[in-house]
Formats: C-alpha cells, sequence, structure tokens
C-alpha cells in the first residue's frame, strides 16, 4: 500500500503558489457544475457537492494522475437517475459504494491496461464529443428561470461579462503568468459586477450550497438478494462509465504534460473514492476532463492542487456559501467556454482528407453519440467495437497466396497475411485441390494462424487434400502458432508440420 499512499512525486519540484491558486479556481468552478449535476440526478445539490469534496480529495492523494480532478459527472449522473427516481437516494448510495468495489477490484486485477485497446479516432472523438456538450451546457446561462432566451438589456450584459472573462483567460497570459488567468478573470468580473451593481445571474440564483461536513451515513436499505439485483446492473455501468472516463481524462493529460500516468493506481483511487462518497452522502463521479484541463493549464502539475480545491470546496459548503452564490455566472460561463474551445482536437478536422473513411466515420460516430446520448462510456465502446470490426474486415482482405510449381513438380502456396475467423473463407478459395500435384507445400513464413477457426480451416484443408490422397507440408510456422496448433493437435496431423530450416515441427511439438 506505500505505493497509494505518496502525496507528492519526489521527482517533481511543487510549485506552491500555483498549486493553490489553481485549487482555488477549480474549487470555484467545480461548484455550478456538482450542482447542476446532482439537479440532473434528481437529487439534492449538496450530495453532488459533498461527492465532488470526497472525490477530488481521495484521487488527488491516492490516485494514478497528479493533477487530474475528480467530481461529480454528467457521465454518472445519466446512468443513476432513472434509479433516484424509481428508488430513491439510499438506493443512490449504495449503488456507489458498490461501483466503487468493482473499480477497486479492476485496479488490483490490472484492467487499467485495457484502455489502450482505445483508438485514436475514438479518443478524438470522444474529447469532441465532450467539449461539445461542455459547450452547450453553458448556453443554459443565457436563458431565464422559465427556460426563455434572455433578451434586451440582460442578454447584452450577460455577453459582454462571458466576452470580457473569455478575453482575460486568452490575453493574461501573454502579459504575466504570475497568476492564472481564469482565477483572474472570475476576481475581476466579480469586481466590475459589484463595482457597477450590475444585476446579472449568479451562483446562488442556480441553488443554495450552504451545508456542513459530509455526515457519515450507512445506506438505509434493505441488505438483500432483491437490493443486489436492483442496484447491481447500475453499479457495474457506473464503474465501467466511471474507469473509462477517467482512465482517457488520464491519457489526455499524460500527452499534455508529456508524463505518464498509473492507470491501474488511478482506478484502485476511484473505487475508494467512490465508496467513500456512498459513505458520505455522495452521488459518486469520476474524472473531469474540463477542471482537469483547467487545473493543467493552469500550471498545476502536482497533487496539491486537487487536495487545495477540495479543501476549498468544503470551506465553501460550510462557510462561504453566501460570498460563493455572489459569484457571476457570467464569469463560470466564460470559463467554462474556453475549456471547451480548448478541449476540442482542432487537429482532428485537418485529418478529413488524409486518414481512412473508416477512421473519419468512428471518429464522427463516437462524437455524435456523446452529443445526443451524453454517455460516454457507451459513445467509447461502440468505436471501439467498430474499430475492432474494420480492423478484422481490412486483416481479412490482406490474406494473400503466391502460387509456384518447383522442378521436382511440388506446388508451392507462400502465404501472405494473418490467418484468422475473418479471413479463412478467402484463405479457402485459394487452393485448387482437384487440380494440384501429388505434393504440396504450404508456407507460413509470411502469415500467422492466429485463432481456432485458422485450425479449423487448416484441419478442414488437409482433410481434403487427403481424401484426393495428396501429401500435404505445412512449413515455417512460428513458435506460437505451433504451441497454439499443439494446443489442438487432435484437429491437425502433427506430421503434416514441417519446419526445413531448422526441425520437424513434430519434435519440436513433442
Amino acid at each position: 500500500m506505500k505505493k497509494y499512499l505518496n502525496l507528492f512525486d519526489l521527482s517533481q519540484r511543487v510549485d506552491y503558489k500555483t498549486e493553490v491558486l489553481s485549487g482555488l479556481t477549480v474549487a470555484i468552478a467545480l461548484i455550478p457544475e456538482a450542482v447542476a449535476f446532482a439537479i440532473m440526478a434528481e437529487l439534492s445539490p449538496l450530495t453532488g457537492l459533498y461527492a465532488a469534496f470526497v472525490m477530488g480529495l481521495i484521487t488527488s492523494i491516492f490516485g494514478g494522475r497528479p493533477g487530474q480532478i475528480s467530481g461529480a459527472t454528467g457521465a454518472v449522473a445519466v446512468v443513476i437517475a432513472s434509479l433516484s427516481i424509481s428508488h430513491g437516494v439510499e438506493y443512490i448510495f449504495a449503488t456507489v459504494v458498490l461501483a466503487g468495489i468493482i473499480q477497486i477490484a479492476a485496479g488490483f486485477l490490472r484492467l487499467g491496461k485495457l484502455i489502450r485497446l482505445v483508438p485514436q479516432p475514438v479518443v478524438y472523438g470522444f474529447v469532441n464529443g465532450l467539449a461539445i456538450i461542455i459547450f452547450t451546457a453553458q448556453l443554459d446561462q443565457f436563458k431565464d428561470d422559465q427556460k426563455n432566451w434572455l433578451t434586451g438589456e440582460s442578454l447584452y450584459i450577460m455577453l459582454a461579462l462571458v466576452l470580457v472573462t473569455m478575453l482575460i483567460i486568452w490575453g493574461l497570459p501573454k502579459i504575466t503568468k504570475a497568476v492564472p488567468a481564469s482565477l483572474a478573470s472570475i476576481f475581476a468580473v466579480f469586481g466590475i459586477v459589484m463595482a457597477l451593481g450590475i444585476d446579472t445571474k449568479t451562483v446562488g440564483d442556480i441553488a443554495s450550497i450552504e451545508g456542513g461536513f459530509p455526515p457519515f451515513h450507512i445506506p438505509s436499505l434493505p441488505f438483500n438478494f432483491e437490493t443486489l439485483t436492483i442496484i447491481f446492473p447500475y453499479a457495474l455501468i457506473v464503474a465501467g462509465v466511471g474507469l473509462i472516463e477517467s482512465l482517457l481524462t488520464l491519457n489526455i493529460i499524460d500527452e499534455i504534460t508529456e508524463t505518464r500516468g498509473r492507470g491501474n493506481k488511478e482506478a484502485v483511487a476511484q473505487g475508494m473514492a467512490n465508496v467513500l462518497s456512498g459513505f458520505f452522502s455522495g452521488m459518486g463521479g469520476c474524472a473531469m476532463l474540463g477542471q482537469s484541463l483547467i487545473n493543467i493549464s493552469n500550471g498545476a502539475r502536482a497533487r496539491l492542487s486537487g487536495i487545495v480545491a477540495a479543501v476549498l470546496l468544503l470551506i465553501f459548503i460550510m462557510f462561504g456559501a453566501n460570498l460563493v452564490g455572489m459569484l457571476p455566472m457570467a464569469a463560470l460561463t466564460g470559463l467554462m467556454i474556453m475549456v471547451a474551445i480548448g478541449t476540442f482536437e482542432w487537429a482532428s478536422l485537418r485529418t478529413f482528407n488524409k486518414m481512412p473513411k473508416s477512421d473519419i466515420f468512428i471518429m464522427v460516430m463516437v462524437t455524435l453519440v456523446t452529443i445526443f446520448l451524453h454517455n460516454l462510456a457507451l459513445a467509447v465502446v461502440i468505436g471501439v467495437i467498430i474499430s475492432a470490426l474494420v480492423f478484422a474486415w481490412d486483416n481479412a482482405k490482406r490474406i494473400r497466396a503466391r502460387k509456384r510449381v518447383d522442378e521436382n513438380g511440388i506446388k508451392h502456396y507462400e502465404i501472405y497475411g494473418p490467418l484468422f475467423f475473418g479471413s479463412v473463407t478467402t484463405f479457402n478459395e485459394k487452393f485448387d485441390v482437384a487440380n494440384d500435384p501429388n505434393e504440396v507445400i504450404i508456407d507460413f513464413a509470411e502469415s500467422r494462424v492466429v485463432d481456432m477457426s485458422a485450425i479449423e480451416a487448416l484441419n478442414k484443408l488437409t482433410e481434403r487434400y487427403q481424401k484426393a490422397g495428396k501429401k500435404v507440408h505445412l512449413q515455417h510456422l512460428s513458435s506460437d502458432c505451433l504451441t497454439l496448433l499443439k494446443n489442438a493437435d487432435q484437429l491437425i496431423d502433427v506430421n503434416l508440420l514441417e519446419d526445413p530450416s531448422y526441425h520437424l515441427a513434430s519434435d519440436r511439438l513433442g
């Protein structure tokens, strides 16, 4: 457990001022999103805020990616909303605890490495879809309480304050980096509103964030098999959504910072955070790409920024609710729009005429699923499945056979490309059993036997030659192919396997 207790990476120098100021910025930015996601899940705003505190604190201390921010997220809110409506908040707490246990198990089983199976087009689609979601979510701030678009003076004031915020975030780093531009923009707009007495929407207009320390609470529900059947499917989805979003965020921050996080450690930390969130009246959550990018763009690289953000969030809840409630939503809206602009992979747009059409299709598909279903995990899973099918189809078409007859009248088939379930039909079409000579050599020097479908194809092919009274030799199979064939030697006659460059394959298998 020692490796999970390092608060700081001692090989990296910590800029304490940057970490603290960035943590303050993140804490302020967390408030409206945590409240909004809790309301989305039909829960109390404090449920989202408590989750943001617990998730942020635990993952910052124990997580595998310093600088990454976790909290209540829309992806989790979407999953648990129906359970909240049908069964109530106590089932939410139990679901979050069970999801955390699943995530801890995934971390200790080292399943974090599976994120490597996510192709780059899927990552582009995920990031672009999330950027669009972040941007469109800010449009609600341009509506009144009746969900009608602002008009006249109210609209102009909101637009002006948002543009001022964005201008400061864009321009201040060109002048000085002594203070995070995002934090400076929030305070500048707050000062303008207070000094001029501008009437505009504030954080307090959304919901009250006043509360105490998160109360410890064991979920009050029947502990029986029926309860487990209700919460387990939701817990499994929450765990999967949380891990996918967290590990993808980890990879994106790795690319930005040119460092490497630890996926399995992050999975364990996410699980611990969700377990504690469920016991401390929180709705659970996972990594937040938007807030993580705010933190990283401010220059934060250590665990301290996340710890400060979580602690300050709790202080705001317990002691500073009135002050935080006075912050203009325009400042936070401008900040999140800049996050959306920074999140979007603009480079992906330049790939449309350069990359394979299948990759472009996958990227657009993942983006659309992310936008319209607001389910990031489903979008990623769909992208990975389509990518795998495209890969299998492309490889199925690549198998080739060069044919020649040597001076001894023996026909050679030199196979190129992988032999697997997708290519066996094309493979079988390469052979002319009826018209081939009495002796045939099938050379796999440039091929590979991959799966059981390939073994079955070889078995049927050798049977066809044997029935025709002809002798067939399988040559130059790699060691892993030979192992695979050995495990299925009841299908393939080992005497047919030969490696003329070294030894008889049958000797190797013996």
